[in-house]
């Protein structure tokens, strides 16, 4: 699931996904509101979070989701370096830039292990 402002960047992220074997979109929204209802109902293992975003900012959206869904991996990702904010809630950061299939396989490698079963 991807949660970003930007309609160009939910697009080339869920195009990123679908082009990843083993990996599908589980929807694509625009704020961090939004993804608070939208992870509920769309069960998703991986959520991508803009940092920054109006209204709720992209690392009060991953405490939130982090808080009412512990087995999902929620990733802040951001066109700049890691914002200092961002490493308080001690989830994985990735810039924009970089996402495409192999940084998706890492960070799930990486974080997705950790998730308790369903």
């Amino acid at each position: 699931m991807t949660v970003d402002d930007q309609a160009v960047f939910r697009s080339a992220s869920r195009a990123v996904v679908e082009a990843t074997p083993g990996f599908e979109s589980a929807g694509e929204v625009g704020s961090g509101e939004e993804a608070l209802g939208l992870v509920a109902d769309a069960n998703p293992q991986l959520v991508l979070v803009d940092v920054r975003m109006p209204g709720m900012v992209g690392v009060e959206t991953a405490r939130r989701l982090r808080a009412s869904h512990p087995d999902v991996v929620v990733v802040l990702i951001s066109l700049d370096d890691q914002p200092s904010d961002a490493g308080a809630e001690a989830v994985p950061f990735a810039r924009k830039q970089d996402l495409g299939p192999a940084l998706l396989r890492d960070l799930w490698a990486a974080h997705g292990s950790r998730r308790r079963p369903r």
